[in-house]
């Protein structure tokens, strides 16, 4: 495995900096957290402009051709500076899957939109009581149509989402995935505030109508395709805990080297350097483990120990680096007008999106017993 990244990925990297750095501020963040969209659409433009939204996208609907550790760059520097941008289910859970899947005409109706900044998209995944890739939602056949029925609920930008992409169970044991325009009739959207304080909705499906042209892939083998989605968005959530472990950290070792006591830095603290170090290590787990898990689904190999690997260090490891840095802080650590609270914020949604700790070593170790002895 070479964890090297190119010189173009480099460049997406560098780019990606360049403007959240530039656009992100903790005033900037404090004026969006005074609004009830908490999406800045104005970095969201930008971010366009610089062709990162469709930097995954073919190029033949405005995007960069580029792969999906592209998409894994950009999403590390999001969280790096916590941009109330929804560039993980836009890009990864909505039109990655349309241009894996989609149908030419489908690519041509929704990806220029997402390259040129006009069109956010996502992907309703979770539901109370089942996992991921086993939907209660409903998809019957109406004629050449499909009724919809059930609850989603966590839909991440599903307030500001042009379309939703939704999996549905269709009867023996198979999966579908439907592309749902959130303004047809039957479908309603309610507001749900998170711990990372970026709103979410509740998707509730009553007898909602598409037409066969809203298939993702195969309704009768979507479950393929949910799989792909969920794994590639648990890996995008492992990126983005990159970012955010790592900036906690460097606040907290800033931080660390200038507050004094006892007319001495507590960074020279015995005690208070062996947590920091805790931290880094953590932090470094996080990142080697994430990276595993994109490079393997970015050369199209099996990756789903690595993405259960990942995530589990994303989640608990993660809390253990935002706990540090909220206790070496002090009473600093706490203050909501000082922005290291975002962090732990995050880290905390991170952890318990798309299954948390436990959960992923439930999956390793069905794993494991799956294997032959």
């Amino acid at each position: 495995m070479d964890f090297s990244f190119s010189e173009e990925q480099e460049a997406v990297r560098d780019l990606a900096k360049q403007i959240l750095e530039g656009q992100v501020t903790h005033e900037r963040l404090k004026e969006l957290e005074a609004g009830d969209e908490r999406f800045d659409r104005k970095l969201w433009q930008e971010l366009a402009n610089a062709g990162l939204l469709g930097i995954t996208l073919p190029e033949s609907v405005g995007g960069g051709g580029q792969s999906f550790l592209a998409a894994a760059l950009l999403l590390e520097q999001v969280g790096r500076t916590v941009a109330m941008v929804p560039v993980l289910p836009t890009l990864v859970m909505g039109a990655m899957p349309i241009a894996e899947f989609g149908t030419a005409a489908q690519q041509e109706k929704w990806l220029p939109g997402v390259a040129s900044g006009s069109t956010v998209l996502t992907a309703a995944l979770t539901e109370f009581g089942t996992d991921a890739l086993h939907p209660t939602t409903t998809a019957r056949r109406d004629g050449d149509s499909w009724v919809l029925d059930g609850v989603k609920e966590e839909v991440a930008a599903g307030l500001v989402a042009d379309a939703i992409l939704v999996p549905a169970s269709t009867g023996d044991g198979n999966v579908g995935v439907f592309i749902v325009d959130p303004k047809v009739q039957g479908v309603t959207l309610e507001r749900q505030d998170t711990t990372s304080g970026i709103p979410e909705a509740r998707l509730e499906l009553s007898g909602v109508k598409v037409g066969a042209d809203a298939v993702l892939g195969d309704a009768a083998n979507g479950g393929a395709v949910l799989d792909w989605i969920v794994q590639r968005a648990t890996a995008g959530l492992c990126a983005t805990a990159i970012g955010v472990c790592e900036q906690a950290l460097h606040m907290t070792a800033e931080y660390t080297k200038t507050r004094e006591q006892f007319e001495r830095p507590i960074a020279t603290f015995q005690a208070v350097g062996q947590r920091a170090a805790d931290a880094y290590i953590d932090t470094e787990a996080v990142r080697l483990t994430a990276w595993q898990a994109v490079w393997r689904l970015d050369a199209g190999l099996p990756a789903a120990s690595e993405v259960a690997v990942a995530k589990f260090w994303a989640s608990e490891g993660g809390q253990r680096v935002v706990h540090a840095a909220q206790h070496l802080h002090g009473g600093m650590g706490v203050d909501r007008d000082y922005p290291l609270h975002r962090y732990f914020l995050w880290a905390k949604q991170i952890e318990l999106t798309l299954g948390s700790e436990t959960p992923q070593l439930r999956a390793l170790g069905a794993m494991l017993a799956a294997e032959p002895a």
